[in-house]
């Protein structure tokens, strides 16, 4: 058989496969690298949006809790809801097991995107101001206006924070949530209106003058297979009607 005619040798096939191995791993472990960073960038995105969609939806309806509209203390003819209750407490919260929390927030109705109103304010806005369930809400007539209330319930529990309009009805809003926790800004007297220091179960409603909420969430998949880093969410809120 001539030189020229010859095949390809053991060692050149060798020497191909080798580099040929060489460069597939090389573009596996760049394909790799590139979707671990994607995976771990859209759980960092993912956390960040969870965390600011929670503050903003609270700082919303935070803001407008005490807030009855431009007559203050409205008179109560709901025969079933009792208004004058939740006029004097509109927040309260609730510390159970395992850090447990219950926050509940009497507040107006902001932009009337929220739940069907547990009561509705019906005022002139100079001589009367009244609150009546939706159902007993009379006929509104010229130089009335009508200012819808609502109840918000959030719960923190079992690494979700949950809301909705009682602590038996509601939705859950995020999850991986590690801790939560809610403190409130209290003044010194009624005429103060900075906060001078801050609780954790306020007693007088009068001397609240902001919120104080910290959130601390996590990556959904579980340690040690997390893609992104725990981030903690801290935000203060006032009370617009405690400031005006």
């Amino acid at each position: 058989m001539r030189r020229s005619s010859r095949g390809i040798g053991l060692i050149e096939l060798m020497v191909a496969m080798t580099l040929g191995l060489v460069i597939v791993l090389g573009v596996t472990q760049i394909f790799l690298a590139a979707k671990n960073t994607y995976q771990s960038q859209n759980a960092a995105a993912g956390i960040q949006e969870d965390g600011r969609f929670l503050m903003s939806k609270m700082a919303q309806e935070i803001r407008m809790t005490g807030f009855f509209g431009c007559q203050a203390n409205p008179l109560d003819s709901t025969p079933t809801k009792n208004f004058t209750v939740a006029y004097a407490a509109p927040i309260t919260i609730t510390r159970g097991t395992n850090n447990s929390v219950i926050l509940t927030l009497i507040t107006a109705d902001v932009g009337n995107n929220g739940a069907n109103p547990d009561w509705n304010i019906l005022t002139d806005c100079r001589s009367f101001s009244t609150a009546y369930v939706p159902a007993g809400l009379p006929t509104v007539v010229a130089g009335q206006q009508v200012i819808p209330i609502r109840r918000i319930v959030y719960t923190f529990a079992n690494n979700q924070v949950l809301a909705g309009n009682s602590a038996t009805n509601q939705s859950p809003l995020i999850s991986n949530v590690l801790a939560f926790d809610v403190t409130f800004g209290m003044a010194s007297s009624v005429a103060n209106l900075n906060a001078s220091t801050y609780v954790a179960t306020p007693t007088n409603f009068d001397l609240i003058r902001s919120v104080r909420i910290s959130l601390q969430v996590a990556d959904q998949a579980a340690a040690p297979n997390s893609r992104a880093q725990t981030r903690t969410f801290n935000t203060v809120i006032a009370l617009r009607n405690r400031l005006l």
